[in-house]
């Protein structure tokens, strides 16, 4: 089965590099790469995998960049059997993560996508490595809408921060929604599981990602996490995400506690207060003023399309 990666690139540091180094070094080799570019007038080094791996550059303006949109662009342009969604910024952890997510796809003809475990780095902040962990186990699952009891919200879970999907089933399900503002890849998973596919997380797929937001960052976030549900109550109006979040703090708090981490507790107390501000104020954003929105909002073009769209 022929693989194709597809990576949107806005303003890349040198983890590209790592990113496309990892991904020419692999065991399973991609037929392509392509790059869909967000930033006019730049040119990308893709020397350090050009002379094992085809790139395709495809430039795209910044004000025509949607979440949805500009992936699904990708992948029509793609003639491969499987096509793998990442971010310029999740560098393969080891030579076998196209092997092992085409593998869980080869072996689950029942499963539309599979998506990979996410390593945070080293240096990245305690609470950041536990919650990465705690949302990325080490042991993978299959999930399913029998499921949904169980897992609620999670059961739909699928990161294009690096996922493979099969191509024509995709299509066939009629791909990433667009307008979106954030959970394109949730989005699609849920319409999929709801039609009765399944989606793999496959713990031995491994790329090594994580962030260290800051508080304003945390809540613009999760301002537009919030706007996204708003936008979706076919998904999110039955399935709450915010029974998750609690578990997660639970989680976090029983774990610090027990090292006796006692400032760690206090600023997971902020970092979530700021995530549930930015959440609230998301969902409920029909009672903001547009001035505050476009301050508050990470994804600014998708407030001016939905303008352009009601003019």
């Amino acid at each position: 089965m022929k693989i194709d990666v597809i990576i949107p690139v806005y303003r890349p540091t040198e983890k590209l590099h790592k990113v496309l180094y990892g991904l020419s070094r692999q065991t399973y080799l991609p037929e392509q790469i392509i790059l869909l570019h967000t930033r006019d007038g730049i040119k990308l080094d893709v020397s350090v995998c050009k002379d094992r791996v085809s790139v395709t550059e495809i430039p795209i303006l910044e004000k025509e960049f949607d979440h949805g949109r500009t992936r699904d662009l990708g992948i029509r342009m793609s003639d491969a059997d499987i096509v793998v969604m990442m971010t310029q910024d999740a560098v393969p952890a080891d030579l076998f993560l196209l092997e092992k997510l085409s593998e869980a796809l080869k072996e689950h003809p029942d499963a539309v996508a599979a998506y990979a475990r996410q390593i945070p780095e080293k240096k990245s902040p305690l609470l950041e490595r536990y919650t990465r962990t705690f949302n990325y186990p080490n042991r993978s699952r299959m999930k399913s809408q029998k499921d949904l009891p169980e897992l609620g919200i999670k059961t739909y879970f699928c990161s294009n921060v690096c996922a493979a999907y099969r191509k024509e089933t995709y299509l066939e399900l009629g791909g990433f929604p667009y307008p979106v503002i954030f959970n394109e890849d949730l989005i699609f998973a849920a319409g999929a599981v709801r039609s009765g596919w399944k989606i793999i997380y496959k713990a031995d797929a491994r790329v090594i990602h994580s962030h260290e937001y800051t508080y304003r960052e945390l809540i613009r976030r999760n301002f537009d996490q919030g706007v996204s549900q708003a936008c979706h109550p076919e998904i999110f109006g039955k399935v709450k995400s915010e029974k998750e979040g609690m578990h997660l703090i639970c989680t976090l708090v029983k774990k610090l506690l027990k090292e006796r981490k006692y400032l760690q507790i206090m600023q997971l107390f902020v970092e979530s207060g700021c995530k549930y501000l930015g959440y609230q104020m998301g969902k409920h954003y029909g009672r903001l003023p547009e001035s505050l929105i476009m301050k508050l909002t990470l994804n600014r073009n998708y407030w001016i399309e939905r303008s352009d769209e009601d003019a």
